[in-house]
């Protein structure tokens, strides 16, 4: 799916309004890692570096870059209390890392980043924790199975590579990314990150002329879910020709 019929399908299941299925819990992390030659002498650049997944066509977020993450498993429960979705999605996230990208990541050093719930218009709902980790060492190896390519890049060129058609990617990792863009290196992210609660986003989704608009808490179109409302803005505008635009005018 490219990313103007991922902006579409929104738009075309916004406009028909049909409640999804219910949600499945999953799980995601987003391994960080400080650029081992970062440019110099340019002002704004940032060492920080994301690893960032593209998944295999055929299946969910097919085509699409993604951070390593799935849908929690039965096992992941073990040693889990009952409701502790939090516990689950950390070992969901451990063990997708390890299945899709080969890395270990101990479920200790993952700082939970926000929780994502989708449209109920959608018909694939996952809500999904998404944890921030520093990458261990070890090479990346993906199986060429559920994933097709893997790239190290920071969070602002990730950006770049979507605005210029160059990679896919879903909403809820468009903001991700965003918000990462304010981060020096590895060590900046993690103290920021540990220091915040993490933000939930429940998202809406509004129709104007120039395309689909996600919309979440403290926008002023978010109740109504008219994007034309006057007031703070906390939305995702997915423009059919000038392309995606994050804007937030409400502090977290």
């Amino acid at each position: 799916m490219s990313q103007t019929d991922h902006a579409s399908s929104l738009e075309k299941w916004a406009k028909d309004g049909s409640v999804g299925p219910e949600a499945v819990l999953a799980a995601t992390v987003i391994l960080l890692r400080d650029n081992p030659n970062p440019p110099s002498g340019q002002v704004g650049t940032s060492g920080l570096e994301i690893l960032m997944l593209k998944r295999n066509s055929k299946i969910a977020f097919g085509g699409m870059w993604v951070f390593p993450g799935g849908r929690i498993d039965p096992e992941d429960w073990h040693g889990v209390d009952e409701g502790d979705d939090l516990g689950a999605s950390r070992r969901a996230a451990e063990r997708e890392a390890l299945e899709e990208c080969g890395l270990a990541v101990d479920t200790r050093s993952m700082h939970p980043f926000s929780h994502w719930t989708p449209p109920k218009t959608t018909p694939r709902r996952f809500l999904t924790w998404f944890f921030a980790a520093r990458a261990g060492a070890g090479e990346v190896k993906i199986d060429d199975g559920e994933i097709h390519e893997s790239a190290w890049m920071s969070p602002a060129e990730a950006l770049r590579r979507r605005h210029a058609g160059e990679i896919e990617i879903a909403p809820p990792t468009f903001v991700s990314l965003s918000e990462l863009t304010a981060f020096r290196n590895v060590d900046h992210a993690l103290e920021a990150i540990q220091a915040r609660t993490p933000e939930r986003f429940q998202t809406v989704i509004g129709l104007s002329d120039v395309g689909p608009v996600a919309m979440w808490h403290g926008d002023a179109g978010y109740e109504s879910v008219d994007p034309a409302a006057d007031g703070d803005h906390h939305r995702l505008t997915m423009n059919k020709k000038a392309g995606w635009h994050y804007a937030r005018t409400v502090l977290p």
